[in-house]
């Protein structure tokens, strides 16, 4: 990225302090933001709330109970997505996938950095 002058910026609706544990967990080089009540990701469409039979899978399967990680009671998660901005806030590739096991192609990701 660097060679192209951009930069990697995630997202998350985590807190802030949560953010920063995961991005120091992982290592990661790039900025992680804080998108609290996930204003940015509804802004883009992509927020949806957790059914209740999820929300019960979350807390009693993974003891993983959103509202301490996000800072509210909404329940509520962004869709995976990426995107490529140019620097006139023109989006030149945009990759949404509900399935979070889907992920972007590095090289098509990288494709659009070069094109920029």
């Amino acid at each position: 990225m660097e060679k192209h002058n951009a930069s990697l910026v995630a997202i998350s609706p985590e807190l802030p302090d949560n953010s920063l544990s995961f991005q120091e967990k992982l290592e990661l080089r790039c900025e992680v933001l804080s998108d609290l009540g996930n204003r940015v990701a509804r802004d883009f469409g992509l927020v949806f709330r957790l059914d209740d039979d999820v929300v019960d899978i979350f807390t009693d399967t993974f003891n993983l109970v959103l509202p301490e990680k996000n800072g509210d009671a909404s329940w509520e998660l962004p869709i995976p997505a990426t995107y490529v901005i140019d620097r006139d806030r023109t989006i030149t590739l945009a990759f949404v996938e509900p399935d979070y096991t889907q992920r972007v192609e590095p090289q098509a990701l990288l494709d659009a950095v070069a094109a920029l």
